[in-house]
């Protein structure tokens, strides 16, 4: 991994997590390492499934992957060391930002959180960062996902949306713009709602854990969707290796950046994934990579 290959011709080969099929990382993945790939001929991105942002932290740090896709909360309290050991890692770029709220369908009684309580939900997949997102949201609430929810965990985030539209669980919890188990519920033949923290509940979340903050998703993101929804996220960061060379980081950080209106036109919500919203979302400028960094003095966007 990330060594010139002579039998390849002259492309160093970065090995990229995502996380399992039927949820947002892979489709951003591929996004991802097509722009690259297209941009820079002398890179080879080449994504891997795994369990989501948890385990690709591991992976990172056993040096397993070159790069990898982690939501806020989960780069957090990796680089922070909540409930672990800090991890090493460094962040290579911004992805989009990514909010948390539920999706049931339209002929249901839901209308808020406290009409879940007690019902089953799909939290998602056991290895995805919206999990984690989800504990610390309702924990602002003071509730829990194991005993103020029937909590449902997916052995892939693809299986939500039917457990949805058959009933199986009251609501999925998800967000972003485009993310495809929201797409495929909205597209249902009853509909869908959403349903967000409210002004008060949104107060509550943000103030006891200031690393969460309100994030609107846009209106019509998806069908029938046609206002926008106040509601909590962070930032998702392709995280690297602690090895991963400054010549490698600075490569794929210069093929992103030349790569911005490709990927975009790929990805709607990799229209984020710029140079100046990874400066913006990293919590401290000595967590990006030193390689990225170089790029960034280079174009003269730092001193």
């Amino acid at each position: 991994m990330a060594a010139d290959s002579a039998a390849a011709g002259p492309k160093t080969v970065v090995i990229h997590g995502t996380a399992t099929p039927g949820g947002g990382f892979p489709v951003y993945g591929a996004a991802f390492s097509e722009t690259i790939n297209e941009i820079d001929p002398t890179l080879s991105v080449q994504t891997r499934n795994t369990k989501g942002s948890t385990e690709n932290v591991t992976m990172l740090e056993a040096g397993t992957l070159d790069t990898g896709q982690v939501t806020g909360e989960v780069a957090y309290e990796a680089i922070e060391g909540i409930g672990r050991k800090p991890a090493h890692l460094k962040i290579l770029s911004a992805m989009y930002s990514n909010t948390g709220m539920f999706i049931v369908r339209a002929d249901s009684s839901y209308r808020t959180i406290g009409d879940l309580k007690g019902k089953p939900i799909a939290w998602g997949a056991s290895g995805s960062g919206f999990v984690v997102l989800a504990r610390y949201a309702m924990d602002g609430l003071g509730l829990d996902l194991d005993n103020d929810f029937k909590a449902v965990l997916l052995d892939k985030a693809a299986d939500g949306p039917a457990m949805v539209l058959d009933g199986r669980v009251a609501a999925l919890w998800g967000g972003g713009v485009g993310w495809p188990g929201f797409t495929a519920v909205s597209k249902g033949t009853a509909g869908a709602r959403f349903i967000a923290p409210n002004a008060d509940e949104l107060k509550r979340i943000t103030t006891k854990h200031t690393f969460i903050k309100q994030i609107d998703l846009p209106a019509d993101s998806y069908a029938g969707q046609t206002a926008a929804v106040p509601t909590i996220g962070s930032w998702a960061f392709v995280m690297a290796k602690p090895t991963l060379a400054d010549d490698v980081a600075y490569r794929l950080t210069r093929a992103l950046h030349r790569g911005e209106a490709a990927i975009g036109s790929r990805l709607e919500q990799a229209r984020e994934s710029t140079i100046a919203n990874t400066l913006a979302a990293a919590p401290r400028r000595e967590i990006i990579h030193p390689g990225t960094l170089k790029y960034l003095r280079e174009i003269g966007v730092i001193n």
